[in-house]
């Protein structure tokens, strides 16, 4: 086997992505810096108790980690869903990325995430991004989705925690409106309506600040698949599609649906 070939091949099997500076070697790069640095790289790759930290690349700074090998289709599909900015996509790993990005135009860098294959997945603009205008608080109604975990408090309106895969949305709502929720507590996502407060960072990130639930409705939590069946049993063209999977994500989601679904 070719020596490059080899090396590539071994660089795979340890499972490492690299989270590389261009502006900073090793020598340049102060310790509290790259102590922050590290932090977030970790959060956007997840799985703590099966990522570690290796070494610092030579060169330009380049962070490696070593991702064990039952945790290395979680952290594809985590880092996938951060750079497709999708919807689903866990909260703390894309203010971890948003994050990045800040302090690299901080320290007037760019840089980039690889993975094991050697392929660059995300690109951090940094220095080279176009710099967005950080707003103020901006009041207006929105939903949000997720399944109650803790509900209640001293004060009304009371503290209402809906649970919504990899994220928390910290809620709250009068007590009356928190009495029904509390029925769902832990079994039934339910989707909340209201009056939010978002406040859009200098990435571009919008972030919810506080949501006042004033009314919801619970969700029916079957699976896509389940959906799917049911809609074969209808007559009609569902059941001649060859994809009806990726037709009724283009149908929720549009071309990031379709997306999503590759």
């Amino acid at each position: 086997m070719p020596r490059k070939t080899r090396t590539k091949h071994l660089v795979f099997q340890r499972g490492e992505y690299r989270f590389e500076i261009d502006a900073f070697t090793p020598e340049t790069l102060p310790m509290a810096r790259l102590a922050e640095y590290m932090a977030e790289f970790a959060l956007m790759l997840g799985q703590p108790e099966h990522v570690h930290f290796v070494r610092l690349q030579k060169g330009s700074t380049a962070v490696v980690a070593n991702v064990e090998w039952e945790a290395i289709p979680k952290v594809r599909e985590r880092i996938r869903a951060v750079r497709s900015q999708n919807p689903d996509a866990p909260l703390e790993a894309v203010r971890a990325f948003h994050r990045i990005d800040n302090r690299l135009a901080e320290d007037n860098a760019t840089g980039a995430l690889v993975e094991p294959t050697g392929k660059t997945v995300i690109r951090f603009a940094g220095r080279k991004r176009k710099i967005e205008l950080e707003y103020g608080a901006v009041r207006q109604p929105g939903t949000v989705d997720g399944v109650p975990i803790v509900i209640g408090g001293e004060k009304d309106p009371v503290p209402v925690h809906l649970e919504d895969r990899d994220r928390i949305h910290n809620c709250f709502a009068k007590r009356t409106v928190a009495r029904q929720i509390a029925a769902f507590i832990f079994t039934t996502p339910v989707r909340a309506s209201g009056l939010g407060v978002w406040r859009r960072e200098e990435s571009g990130l919008w972030v919810m600040e506080r949501f006042l639930i004033q009314d919801f409705k619970p969700l029916d939590d079957a699976s896509l698949s389940d959906v799917v069946d049911d809609l074969r049993r209808i007559d009609g063209s569902w059941q001649t599609l060859e994809d009806p999977l990726d037709e009724l994500n283009h149908i929720r989601h549009g071309n990031r649906g379709r997306q999503k679904a590759d």
